[in-house]
Parts: structure tokens; C-alpha cells; sequence
């Protein structure tokens, strides 16, 4: 699954105060460091079979680090209604190992203190029917589950969840063995025991369950999904969502990854309307529905693969579609009426080129008969990688190039091939236990940079790795309340709030360390060997390590549990010894905090240093004690952690850091080496190894720096610093922007903000981020420019901002309001009517646009308007039925770019918490990050206060973890405050810097 939109709540906190490099990606306490645990017998050993002509194109994969030097590391369908009969049968393209038989490894380990179901029954097929109530918003259903009884048992337990059961029966063949006695349900597990008249003795037998479901608008399950139709009217389809424990909800089940079957499902739906599930379409026939009493269609669909409930999907709506046959196998796009198909091209045909690609790099072939991907108005995730019908947020999938700037192409870009991974790294190897949920995230997201940079090598996406995966892993699990990568997980509540930037970016980080370890083509050559022998079945983290050890002859297992097992990183502090040309480097846990105690600090990682000299690249060598000393040719040039593969900060002296920003204008350092640095001094700077007034000089010697990248680390920082200073004397606040003005505002003068077709997509994204940054920060010209633009937007000419700078020009007109028409007009009352008005504007924009990227933009923005009254509009706008439930974090994360704002952003959720958490609670993960963006922005010890008291008596198991963490990076602000609040305001009076007149 794609990391949720909403859970890029870490990196949007960096960069509120700006409308840079905002990337839409998506606790237990620290525990003592545990043993690496021992390597035992592989659990499942199944085989996949391979097309033996399909090539093993080792040249066809992109390099996973970038190059430097180094010594020693080795055509449009309207559908009314379709039946896809795919030319492809099953027998063909889903063939699950020839003669080896597939069981999917229901076998826990009871000593892992895990909610399981008991497994005295093991399901081997689930055959599904479902019929839905488009009126009543319910659902009928039958799913009759084949078994093998393990032991004799008088009852069957199953997880289910808002399904009411009618009836339950046992099967043998067509005669009826026994039936219910009793049905019993544990709210607390979401298990419903069904106790039987009869013993069932050891065996193959059928369970037969009629049961009605909830239609739910929660973004869930089996759930319904609006949409507004091009005569105004409103239309619903029907769709799920079943990542991580939500399969329960759509029909009784075993849902637990551990539990592989086949599943043949079959919808009842009007004649018109499309169906769509995993596989291609067996046949469809006519039924009198027992719902409605008409004559209905029934579309069944080929049973898939061994598989996890959590994959299991199937959509009834009116869809329209597009479809190509470049790739082996047809891959269509579908959409509702509400979107515009032709904006699935693009989409469209990357699909096809990366699948054929995946099938190259990892020697496996794509398994299914076919592909769809499919835009979902309601959509709580980013996307979803259910096996062969992808679901997606509309912006996700659908792209208007005309009207959508290139941010927003590289998204959609990144989460399709993010998607298609997992068709791999998730579906044909599953982990065992949400404990791997690693195991799928990880892969699925390193896979996407790895073909994103194979495809569009001119995006320089290796380069913005170091600013955006890096520093998002390292930003939450520098908190005291992070969690290791293999964090433990004992019940199905905890799982949704795992999926986060440890599972997706700090996973993703250690399989490249991994790699550069290995060396490239050595890593993809184990993970070849972990799909062949593991396809079908479920694995542990073991068994990833057991096949790189099996082709590097390497002990990676012993290497990188460390890493997967520990919470946190370490940052290696850097002393040099001029006298014998040596550096001594330290190991310790790094909290934002600052505040790392004894016992938190005893796991010794294996930092791999990737020493950068004049030479060269060294990496060979590996820190894996306390303590080290290198001896090195001389002192004048080196570098810890080249090209950032590694996970952890470096902390140099004030003398060496100043050397090194010497040596990044002298050429010596890459862009990531770049990037990378000033994220460590920033970071160090939070957590007290640092002065944050020397960090801000460091920051200001990068004059000459061309790198958009670089440059988006340098705005990502001073913006960090002012969000902890939000609340701080105003004229220091004003100084610090006068700061940014100084940075930015000559460079976005010289590249302008004027956009063409012969600009490359980096070029384009740092005119956007300069243009943004130096407006937001009080430059004149920029502010003119905007305000024309806006005005004659806002009059009609669509073509005047151009959509890279979308957000910047509506962000400006809300923060300072005039136009050219009336800027002579200077009282306060003026300057709030015309914000007034320009608020609306804007809000008109949202009502009226057909364009999802660009509403979505509306709505962000309107959270910057800090007037009172917009405030109060923007708050009661945010929970009314014009915003959708996923798009709920939207308006409200604009507010957190201004004091007013994160002040009343904790009022209102204080004051509304029974509409906020009855709306949310069927979805977790969006009121978690909700949790966040009404919390995290605080900075003082009173509203730590404030926050605690509040939640005190509150049940806060659905979201322990994103209120932990948020309180822990109020913490680290009130640290920080505390420490630095005089060395800035002392380093802004100093250099003069104060507020700049409009």
C-alpha cells in the first residue's frame, strides 16, 4: 500500500511555512536491545515456475546508489457493462507451481504472545457471493470456505466484523454434516465462534455462511464510494478496502496473512453497472436477485492464486476505461464519470513498461492474466496493491498534464511503480505476520525510486532520496516513541498504526544499505532467489537474509537484524587526531530530544562509514563497537557516509563542518553528500550537538549552491527552525523570514517563475520551490507577480498560474491579501476584506474545479488565511459534508503554518472531539494523523500540559502512537527553545536581519 497521504505528517511539519518540497508519501516505548535471534529451518519451500525463456536482464537494472568514486565495493472505452474473457486461463497464466501443492503456512508460533485464531482449521478456498443495496447501504452475501479440520473440533472460529449471520452450515459434497448450535461474538478480537452440534473429525469439509454486511462509508472493507456525476446528480459505487484486518468486514473469514487460499468471488449487480475483481471474468449469467426481486446479472470470476484475505478486492460501480496491450498481458484503467478517462494515460502506459521491467530484474513472471487500475473517489490510502485491480486515490492514478505541474507527475509516477512492486514484494510473497509488514513496504518503495530513475533518469530521484525517504526515516525514529523496523505485533488494532515512515522509508534505507553493502546486482540477485523459493508462501525476515547470504557469502543476517530488530539509529560523533592523521569516531542513540539515556544507548549498530577522501570512496569500513580510529593519508579532505546510503548522522566539529561547506563549493562533495550534510547540522542543531546559530551560518555559505535538491534541504531546514519558533518574539520570527528572503530570493529572481516547454522537470520544480519561498518570505516582485496572476485567475484566464505554482499564488494571496488594483489601501479593516474576498475566491476554486490536484490545492491553502474568522470557516468547512473523509487533514494542515492556527487547530478538536472521533474511528490511520496535525505544532510546556490533561481519560489504543509522538516532538521543540532561543535571537539581531517592508 501506498503510504498514506495523510501520513506525510512529519515532512509537512518541516515544510508548513513554506510551499517547497512537500512530497505526499504517508508506538511501543523503547525496549532493551534484544539478541539477534538465531537462524532456523525455512518454513515454507515453495517453488515457483519460471517461463524458461524469459531473460535474466542484468543490464537492465538501474543502479541503486549513485555513481561516484569508489575502492572497494565491488484507446477510450465508455463501459456501460463489460465481460472481460480473458484469452489468458487460468491453467496459463496463474499456474501455482505445477504439481507442488500450495498451503499458504497457517502455523504460528504460540510463543509469540500473538491474537491468533486457533488453527484446529485451516481454509483452503473461499467461494465468495455478494450482492450490494445501493439504498440501504447493506450487503448480502453466502461464502462457502473449503477446510482442512486439523483436529477433531465442535467449533469453527472466524474474524468478522459488522456481518450479521444468518445461518451456518458444515458440507460434505452436497449433504448438510452438521450445523450451528450457537454463534457467539468477542467485540474485543472481532471473532465470531460458531459451536457445532457435531464433532467434526479430521479432514476436508465445507463451511456455508449466509450473512448481511454494512455498506459503510468508513472507508473500509466492503464500502460505498460518492461521486458527483457530470449532470450534478450523485453516484455511488461499491469498493473495498481490505489492508490490514479489513476482509472481516466484507465476508467472515481468517484474516491473518498467515492464512493463504484461493478465492472465487461472484457479484450480483444491475446490467449495467461494471464488475471487477482480482482475476478475469469466468463467465456472467442471469439471476432474479433475492434482494430486489429483478433480473440481475452474475459476473464470476476466475479463482485466483493462493493469496492473503488482505488482497482480495472486487468493485461494483459505472466505470469507463482505457487499455493497452503493450505489456504481455492487458492492463486497463478504469475510472468513474466523475474523471475524465484520457487522464489515466499516463498511468496507463507506465504500467505496462513497468511491469515488463520488474518481470526482467526480478526473473519471475507477472502471475495474473491481467491488470486494472482503478481511481476511487473515496480512498483512505494513498493506493492499494490488491493482487491484479489496483485501487488508488483519484490524484493518485489520474493525471491532468495540462493542469497538474511536476511534483505531482513524479507522485503518481512513484506510487503506480510502488504498486506493481508489491505485485511481487507482498502478494506472490506474503510476510508471515504484520511484524513484516517491512517486508512488503520496504521493497515496494525502494522498487519504485529504483524504476522511477530507470525510466526518467533526467529526475535525478537517487539525489532527492537523501532529502526525502532518508530524512523521513530518520525524522520519526529519532523520538523516544519510534519503533523498530520488525516492530511486534500482538493484536489486529495495532497494525494500522505501523503503517508509517519506519515500515515504508526507514525499511526502504536499510535494504539500500544493504545493497551498497552487497553491491547491486549481488542484492538483486538474492532477491531473485527469495522470490523463486518463497512464491505463494509466506516469509519471515530471515528468510530474506538467508538468500542474500546465499548469494553473497556474506553474514548479513547477523549484520542487519541489528538494524531491523532495534529501535532508532546512531548518530557517530568525529574528532580528529592532526598529529597522526587519524579521526576517532563514536557511536551513540540519537533522540531529537537530546536527552538519550544510559540504558537506551546499548545497541552497538554495524555503521557502515563510507569514507569520502581525495582518493576516493572507501567502504570497507564498519564501525561495530563503541569506538574507532581510522588512520587516514592526510586531514585535508574527508567525509563520513558518502552519498548518504547509510543510516545515521554524523557530527563533526564547528572547524571540520566549515571545511566541508568550503569543499561543497569546491566541487568535492555530490549532491547528496550536499543534501545530506545539512540535514545532519540541522538535526544536530534540534537534539543540542549542535548551535543552531552555527547551523544557520553553515546555511548561508551555500550562496553558490545550484542544486535543487540541496536547496530544498536548505529551505526544509530554516523552516523547521521557524516552526519550533512559532510561538517566539515576533521580531525574531520576522528576522528569520527576512532570512529566507536573503537566501532564495536572488536565485529565484535569475530563474524566474516563468514556465516552457523547454524547461526539464528538476528545472521546473526548483523554479516552483524559489518562487514559493522567497514570496511566502516577503519578496516584492515575487508578491506582484502573484497578485496579478491570482487576479486574473480569478477572472477567468486559467492559464495564468501555471500549475507548479499553484499552491504559491494561492498561499500569497491569502497571507497578504491585496491586489493591484486597490494596493494603496492600507488599513487593517481593508486588508481583511480583501483577504475575505481572495478566501472565497479560493473556496470557489474547490467548489467548481473538475480538476482533483488542483481542488486539492484549494484546499490545502485555506488554512493559511489567519483572520479569526477564516480560522472559524476553515475549522467548520473541514467537518462539513463538502470534504471528504480522506480529505479531512487538508484544510487543516494549512493552519499549522501560523500561530493562530495551531492554537485554535487544539481548540477545535478539544471542542468537537465526539463529531471528530465518530466520523474517524472506522478508520484509524486518518484520525491518528488528524491527532497529529492538532497536536505535533505546539511548542511550549503549557500545551504539552494542555494535551495531556485533555487525552488523560480518553481510550487512546487506536492512536497511542501518533499522540505519543507527537508529544515527544513537543518535547524536543521545548528542548530546543530552552538551549538556543537567545544564541538565535542574539545570531538574527547580529546580521540585521528584520521584517521587510510591502
Amino acid at each position: 500500500m501506498s503510504l498514506r497521504s495523510l501520513a506525510c505528517i512529519e515532512s509537512l511539519s518541516r515544510t508548513c511555512l513554506h510551499t517547497s518540497r512537500v512530497r505526499l508519501r504517508h508506538h511501543p516505548r523503547p525496549q532493551p536491545p534484544t539478541q539477534v535471534l538465531q537462524w532456523g529451518q525455512n518454513r515454507h519451500l515453495s517453488v515457483l515456475r519460471l517461463n524458461p525463456s524469459l531473460p535474466r536482464a542484468t543490464s537492465a537494472v538501474s543502479s541503486l546508489t549513485p555513481s561516484a568514486p569508489r575502492l572497494s565495493r565491488p484507446s477510450t472505452c465508455p463501459s456501460a457493462s463489460f465481460v472481460r474473457h480473458c484469452s489468458y486461463r487460468r491453467h496459463n497464466m496463474c499456474r501455482l507451481a505445477g504439481d507442488t501443492e500450495h498451503f499458504g503456512g497457517a502455523n504460528p508460533d504460540p510463543t509469540k504472545g500473538r491474537e491468533l485464531l486457533p488453527t484446529n482449521v485451516i481454509p483452503r478456498h473461499y467461494d465468495v457471493t455478494l450482492e450490494p443495496d445501493f439504498e440501504k447501504f447493506t450487503f448480502e452475501g453466502k461464502v462457502v470456505i473449503d477446510f482442512d479440520v486439523q483436529e477433531e473440533t465442535q467449533s469453527i472460529s472466524l474474524h468478522t466484523i459488522e456481518i450479521d449471520i444468518h445461518s451456518a452450515h458444515v458440507k460434505s459434497g452436497d449433504a448438510v454434516v452438521t450445523s450451528s448450535s450457537a454463534i457467539t461474538y468477542d467485540e474485543s478480537t472481532q471473532v465470531s465462534k460458531i459451536d457445532l452440534k457435531d464433532a467434526l473429525s479430521r479432514g476436508k469439509v465445507q463451511l456455508e455462511i449466509e450473512f448481511t454486511g454494512q455498506l459503510n462509508d468508513s472507508m473500509a472493507g466492503f464500502y460505498r464510494s460518492t461521486y458527483k456525476k457530470p449532470d450534478g446528480s450523485e453516484g455511488v459505487l461499491a469498493t473495498t478496502q481490505m489492508e490490514a484486518n479489513d476482509c472481516r468486514r466484507a465476508f467472515p473469514c481468517f484474516d491473518e496473512p498467515l492464512h493463504k487460499a484461493n478465492f472465487t468471488i461472484t457479484l450480483i449487480a444491475d446490467k449495467h453497472l461494471t464488475c471487477l475483481s482480482n482475476m478475469d471474468v469466468a463467465s456472467e449469467t442471469e439471476v432474479s436477485s433475492k434482494m430486489s426481486g429483478t433480473t440481475k446479472k452474475a459476473v464470476k470470476f476466475q479463482p485466483t492464486p493462493l493469496m492473503s484475505t488482505y488482497l482480495v478486492a472486487f468493485i461494483i460501480g459505472e466505470l469507463n476505461y482505457i487499455e493497452t496491450k503493450k505489456f504481455r498481458v492487458p492492463i486497463r484503467v478504469y475510472a468513474p464519470p466523475s474523471s475524465n478517462i484520457e487522464h489515466g494515460r499516463f498511468s496507463l502506459e507506465l504500467a505496462a513498461r513497468t511491469l515488463e521491467y520488474y518481470e526482467k530484474i526480478f526473473d519471475a513472471e507477472f502471475p495474473l492474466p491481467k491488470m486494472d487500475m482503478v481511481a476511487i473517489p473515496d480512498f483512505a490510502a494513498g493506493a492499494m496493491e490488491n493482487w491484479g485491480l489496483i485501487t488508488y486515490r483519484v490524484v493518485d492514478l489520474m493525471l491532468d498534464e495540462a493542469a497538474s505541474g511536476a511534483a505531482m507527475k513524479e507522485r503518481v509516477a512513484e506510487v503506480v511503480q510502488h504498486e506493481l512492486a508489491h505485485q511481487w514484494f507482498g502478494n506472490l510473497v506474503t510476510m508471515d505476520w504484520w511484524e513484516g509488514l517491512w517486508l512488503n513496504e520496504g521493497f515496494a518503495t525502494l522498487m519504485s525510486w529504483l524504476s522511477c530513475n530507470h525510466f526518467y533518469p533526467e529526475w535525478k530521484v537517487w539525489e532527492n532520496y537523501v532529502a526525502d525517504n532518508l530524512q523521513s526515516a530518520l525524522g520519526l525514529d529519532s523520538l523516544r516513541s519510534s519503533h523498530p523496523i520488525e516492530v511486534p505485533v500482538k493484536r489486529a488494532s495495532e497494525v494500522d498504526q505501523i503503517f508509517d515512515a519506519i515500515s515504508y522509508s526507514k525499511g526502504s534505507c536499510v535494504l539500500r544499505m544493504i545493497s551498497t553493502y552487497l553491491g547491486e546486482e549481488t542484492f538483486l540477485e538474492g532477491v531473485r532467489r527469495y522470490i523463486k523459493k518463497h512464491a505463494y508462501g509466506n516469509t519471515q525476515t530471515d528468510d530474506l537474509w538467508a538468500a542474500l547470504e546465499d548469494a553473497s557469502g556474506k553474514p548479513v543476517r547477523d549484520i542487519m537484524s541489528i538494524w531491523t530488530k532495534n529501535v532508532g539509529f546512531p548518530v557517530v560523533q568525529v574528532t580528529e587526531n592532526a598529529a597522526e592523521n587519524s579521526i576517532r569516531v563514536q557511536q551513540n542513540r540519537f533522540l531529537r530530544t537530546g536527552d538519550t539515556k544510559p540504558e537506551e544507548d546499548k545497541v552497538l549498530y554495524p555503521v557502515f562509514l563510507g569514507l569520502r577522501t581525495k582518493t576516493g570512496v572507501d567502504e570497507s569500513l564498519t564501525l561495530t563497537e563503541r569506538e574507532g580510529v581510522y588512520k587516514l593519508a592526510d586531514l585535508d579532505f574527508f567525509k563520513l557516509n558518502a552519498n548518504h546510503t547509510s543510516i545515521y548522522r554524523t557530527s563533526y566539529t564547528p572547524e571540520r563542518l566549515a571545511k566541508l561547506g568550503q569543499s561543497a563549493k569546491e566541487g568535492k562533495l555530490t549532491v547528496e553528500d550536499r543534501a545530506g550534510m545539512i540535514a545532519d547540522a540541522g538535526a544536530l542543531a534540534v537534539s543540542g550537538y549542535q548551535k543552531t546559530s552555527g547551523v544557520l551560518n553553515l546555511l548561508k555559505g551555500f550562496d553558490t549552491e545550484a542544486s535543487f535538491v540541496v536547496w530544498s534541504e536548505i529551505i526544509a531546514r530554516v523552516a523547521t527552525v521557524q516552526s519550533a519558533w512559532i510561538f517566539e518574539d515576533q521580531a525574531v520570527k520576522d528576522g528569520l523570514e527576512a532570512f529566507v528572503k536573503e537566501l532564495v530570493s536572488e536565485r529565484a529572481h535569475k530563474l524566474g517563475w516563468a514556465f516552457s516547454d523547454q524547461d526539464g522537470h528538476v528545472e521546473q520544480q526548483f523554479k516552483a520551490m524559489l518562487f514559493g519561498a522567497a514570496g511566502m518570505a516577503g519578496d516584492k516582485e515575487v508578491i506582484a507577480a502573484a497578485r496579478e496572476m491570482f487576479a486574473k485567475y480569478k477572472a477567468g484566464d486559467k492559464s495564468a498560474i501555471h500549475p507548479n505554482i499553484r499552491g504559491s499564488v494561492f498561499s500569497m494571496a491569502l497571507k497578504y491579501g491585496k491586489t493591484e488594483e486597490v494596493s494603496s489601501f492600507t488599513s487593517d479593516d481593508m486588508t481583511v476584506i480583501l483577504k475575505l474576498e481572495q478566501y472565497d475566491a479560493i473556496m470557489d476554486i474547490f467548489r467548481t474545479s473538475t480538476n482533483t490536484d488542483e481542488r486539492n490545492t484549494a484546499l490545502r491553502c485555506i488554512g493559511r488565511a489567519k483572520d479569526p474568522e477564516l480560522i472559524r470557516r476553515t475549522l467548520d468547512f473541514t467537518l462539513s459534508n463538502e470534504v471528504k473523509s480522506q480529505d479531512i487533514y487538508l484544510p487543516t494542515s494549512g493552519l499549522r503554518s501560523h500561530a493562530e492556527g495551531v492554537e485554535a487547530l487544539f481548540s477545535w478538536l478539544t471542542e468537537k472531539w465526539p463529531e471528530i472521533y465518530k466520523r474517524l474511528s472506522g478508520n484509524p490511520p486518518i484520525l491518528g494523523s488528524m491527532i497529529t496535525i492538532c497536536t505535533s505544532s505546539f511548542a511550549k510546556a503549557e500545551q504539552l500540559e494542555k494535551v495531556e490533561k485533555f487525552f488523560q481519560d480518553i481510550d487512546t489504543k487506536s492512536f497511542a502512537q501518533p499522540l505519543a509522538q507527537s508529544k515527544d516532538a513537543i518535547r524536543s521543540k521545548i528542548s530546543w527553545l530552552q538551549r538556543d532561543r537567545d544564541d538565535v535571537a542574539t545570531w538574527v539581531k547580529e546580521n540585521g536581519y528584520k521584517k521587510a517592508s510591502l
